[in-house]
């Protein structure tokens, strides 16, 4: 590893000693992948991108790529990315292994989410003009479904789906064109989330909640599979959600804005919904449980958040956990979510995940994959020099930075 491109997420400059061993921990983070390309040139080559996104390259595409690996032309970085052989899901799976073997804990939660990538132009495979959350309006954009794995010792991506909008999936003539493969048919966000949930779940990834925002919130199908699982949650939902109470009038179905209005201000408990950039993320919160309830030991709740400079701007929350989660667990998971929200902007910022210029399904999974394989490394060093310099104090690492 270059030093340049150690000193950059560090914030100082560091010792011979370090850049020696933080370039061995690379170098074995790489030997996990390398059996994955088939060709030797393509394993030297995937080292050399995994080192162009770690280090200060202005904007990781092709041709700085390149010029950072020493290489004339992009040519050879384009062919890791659009014909070389190799599996980017089987990448991915020693991704999601080797977060693990470094931030796993019981109390870990995974985080779903969503964001776009903007693009110009309409041949880029799934691009349309459509809601991008990176831009908070509709725009011209691809979008990628998010998994990360959030501990108190970090947080980082486990898993990656690209969101094929439904007229692209029924257009054969751009699939074909886009690479994309015949077996993928349109999925929804949440469809997409929850088959990253199964693969997790399939490969033993143990987790004490999910959460994520009302996109997922919202889809009972991913909220019923996860209760099947019988594993707890707190997921976001919109103001006009119905749910069932149970009251002096019988059973009925009231929207969440309603059942929070009639909340007492003795229900109301000020707590910390973890650390934020400025100190712990303070708010009110209520609990009232669900009429509808599971299986004995465990329960539904309403979970609402309150602004405590402006009581008028409410949050709400559908959890499923066992009857003993207090109002303090929930909040803290509620609160987690917003670590994806961290991790995106680090991954963008730091490793370019946003930065890539393939048009095709085969290169977008391979950039992502390889980036937030990058992403890792940097989540996992920086835990190691935290580890290293004082006791962990419970919460999501601090941030990555750059000078």
């Amino acid at each position: 590893m270059k030093e340049n491109s150690v000193v950059g997420f560090t914030g100082g400059s560091i010792g011979e000693g370090e850049i020696g061993r933080w370039s061995a921990e690379l170098e074995q983070l790489h030997q996990r992948i390398a059996p994955r390309f088939y060709r030797s040139e393509m394993r030297v080559r995937s080292r050399r991108y995994l080192e162009g996104l770690l280090a200060q390259v202005k904007r990781k595409n092709g041709w700085q790529l390149a010029e950072y690996a020493k290489e004339k032309t992009p040519d050879g970085m384009q062919r890791l990315l659009a014909t070389a052989e190799w599996d980017a899901d089987a990448v991915r799976d020693d991704l999601r292994d080797y977060v693990l073997e470094h931030l796993e804990q019981a109390e870990a939660v995974l985080v779903l989410d969503e964001t776009g990538f903007l693009k110009k132009g309409c041949k880029s495979v799934g691009v349309k003009r459509q809601y991008s959350g990176t831009a908070g309006k509709i725009e011209n954009c691809q979008i990628g479904v998010f998994l990360a794995y959030a501990s108190p010792k970090g947080h980082a991506f486990i898993d990656r789906a690209f969101y094929l909008p439904e007229e692209w999936a029924t257009d054969a003539a751009r699939r074909r064109e886009a690479g994309v493969p015949e077996e993928v048919e349109f999925a929804t966000k949440p469809q997409l989330a929850l088959q990253m949930l199964q693969r997790a779940q399939a490969a033993g990834v143990l987790a004490a909640w999910v959460t994520g925002d009302e996109v997922y919130g919202r889809d009972h199908a991913l909220r019923r599979w996860l209760e099947r699982q019988q594993q707890p949650y707190v997921l976001t939902v919109a103001c006009n959600e119905p749910v069932w109470m149970a009251d002096e009038h019988g059973l009925r179905q009231l929207a969440v804005a309603d059942v929070a209005a009639a909340m007492a201000e003795d229900d109301w408990q000020c707590l910390s919904a973890g650390e934020g950039a400025k100190g712990p993320r303070r708010y009110d919160w209520a609990r009232v449980p669900l009429a509808r309830q599971p299986e004995s030991g465990w329960r539904h709740w309403l979970l609402v958040r309150r602004s405590l400079s402006d009581p008028t701007e409410l949050a709400y929350y559908v959890g499923f956990a066992l009857a003993q989660a207090s109002l303090q667990d929930l909040a803290c998971v509620a609160g987690t979510r917003w670590t994806i929200d961290d991790a995106f902007k680090e991954a963008k910022g730091e490793v370019g995940l946003d930065e890539y210029e393939v048009r095709r399904w085969p290169g977008w999974y391979r950039h992502i994959t390889l980036a937030l394989l990058a992403y890792a490394f940097l989540v996992v060093t920086r835990a190691s020099m935290h580890a290293a310099e004082a006791p962990q104090k419970g919460g999501p690492a601090a941030r990555l930075t750059r000078p």
